[in-house]
């Protein structure tokens, strides 16, 4: 039964948090669309702060927190793609 509830269960909500700096630094045209479409995904709850007061990683590379987990990458694309692993490990 166990095996049957995790096959049809729904999957968890996941809280994205994005620095509006961070995104204006990295984030790319050709990303944009990726990102849209991943963050309108039903179980996907996202929220833009102007700044979160982490200016030595905002400047460094992008970064969001996912479920309060500070997640960082090389570029916006391998960012989207961690993002996508964190929602679907949920």
């Amino acid at each position: 039964m166990k095996f049957i509830n995790q096959l049809f269960s729904k999957r968890k909500n996941v809280t994205i948090e994005f620095c509006e700096k961070n995104l204006d630094r990295f984030l790319t045209e050709e990303n944009m669309a990726g990102y849209d479409q991943f963050l309108r995904k039903k179980n996907i709850t996202y929220k833009e702060y102007e700044c979160q007061s982490r200016c030595k990683e905002c400047k460094l590379s992008p970064y969001a927190l996912v479920d309060g987990e500070f997640i960082a990458a090389d570029d916006s694309q391998v960012l989207l793609k961690k993002m996508k692993k964190h929602a679907d490990d949920k």
